[in-house]
């Protein structure tokens, strides 16, 4: 069977270069990739997949299967573009990695049982639709999720904080004057802005409070009615954030309260969970990476900052590997400059032997049996 799924995927090559090409050459916007989402599901029509449209009414996402009954394998196709510099990251080739290894699994399942799915998840630029198909429970019946990520190196897979986004606001009451007339919120916003500085230079290594955003008036001797400040708190747990999160309400609270303005602390997006690798799975994928022709795999970088994925991998074992698309040293990711390197040959050449160490993972699992019952017992036990 192996042979057969890497004789299709060779077949596949200028249709998958295509893809990598096309969705490069038209960057879309998150929840805005009609183009790219039309191409992928006409793709996936092509070679008989069912394919269901505007999954869960998320615009431009989907859900693709082939096949019936379990074990049932899931890529993930991203194809969001940064609005000013393109594919930045590279999620041309996440989705070109996750067709070819979906699609030439898909030859082999009328043979060996099994379904092979594939979910389009839109919007990853501005917090994703991974964690709301969480919610929905689109992963409960799911036995693995495998895709890659482009980068300047490969490794087994990732590891990754949870992310907590919090918006932190001060406004001028309406109905009554405030004590100090001359404390506007964006003071209180700078005060908060300075605390919360101070509560990261004083937190654990590798945790993170980061501002991504505020609005009103930075001036603090300009008055404004409102002012509000995004943060992104990255920790080990979701419930290690909030513990950072309740020290900033009791700051936000105290000086709101001294100054008479009304507060505002809310969790303004879906938060990410803490990424669970999946050891036995991320060795059955590096050995097949290596047999594939990429020989040197890292281990795990350093922690990263918080990924949608890690919502999912607490309801099903996944990976989430990077794989090393340049050959330039220099070239530094994400960044224009890297974008430029997705289309090239050595790029797409990668591609084609992560797609092959996916399909053939896939293939794996979908076999032996009690493979697959030792990666759901170890899922079973990191996600207590």
């Amino acid at each position: 069977m192996k042979q057969e799924i890497i004789s299709y995927l060779s077949t596949l090559k200028n249709e998958l270069y295509e893809t990598a090409n096309y969705i490069y050459n038209n960057p879309e916007e998150s929840f805005k990739e009609y183009n790219c989402y039309n191409y992928i599901i006409n793709m996936l029509k092509k070679h008989n997949f069912n394919v269901k449209e505007n999954y869960l009414e998320i615009p431009t996402s989907f859900y693709a299967q082939i096949g019936s009954g379990h074990p049932k394998i899931c890529y993930l196709c991203e194809y969001d573009g940064d609005s000013k510099y393109g594919h930045i990251s590279g999620n041309n080739l996440v989705t070109t990695m996750s067709l070819g290894a979906a699609i030439s699994l898909s030859k082999v399942i009328p043979k060996i049982g099994g379904t092979v799915v594939v979910i389009g998840c839109p919007g990853q630029y501005i917090n994703g639709s991974k964690t709301t198909m969480v919610k929905q429970g689109t992963f409960r019946d799911i036995d693995a999720v495998l895709v890659a990520h482009p980068n300047i190196i490969t490794t087994k897979t990732l590891k990754s904080n949870a992310m907590l986004p919090v918006k932190v606001n001060f406004s001028i009451p309406k109905d009554k004057n405030y004590l100090l007339s001359t404390c506007t919120p964006s003071h209180c916003g700078t005060l908060t802005y300075s605390f919360t500085n101070f509560l990261q230079e004083n937190l654990p290594q590798g945790y993170d409070i980061k501002a991504v955003n505020w609005r009103g008036s930075c001036n603090p001797y300009e008055t404004c009615s409102e002012f509000e400040i995004n943060y992104l708190i990255n920790s080990t747990t979701l419930s290690e954030s909030h513990k950072i999160l309740d020290f900033i309400k009791s700051f936000v609270t105290c000086i709101g309260n001294i100054f008479s303005l009304d507060i505002g602390v809310s969790i303004y997006a879906l938060p990410y969970e803490e990424m669970h690798p999946n050891e036995t799975l991320c060795r059955i994928f590096s050995h097949n990476l290596k047999e594939a022709g990429i020989i040197y795999v890292e281990d795990f970088p350093k922690m990263m900052p918080g990924l949608s994925l890690g919502s999912v991998s607490h309801v099903v074992p996944c990976i989430n590997p990077f794989i090393k698309i340049t050959e330039n040293t220099k070239i530094t990711y994400p960044s224009k400059e890297f974008a430029a390197e997705t289309i090239k040959t050595f790029a797409l050449e990668q591609c084609i032997k992560a797609s092959t160490a996916l399909a053939i993972t896939g293939l794996d699992l979908i076999e032996n049996t009690d493979l697959l019952s030792k990666i759901k017992e170890e899922h079973a036990i990191i996600t207590k």
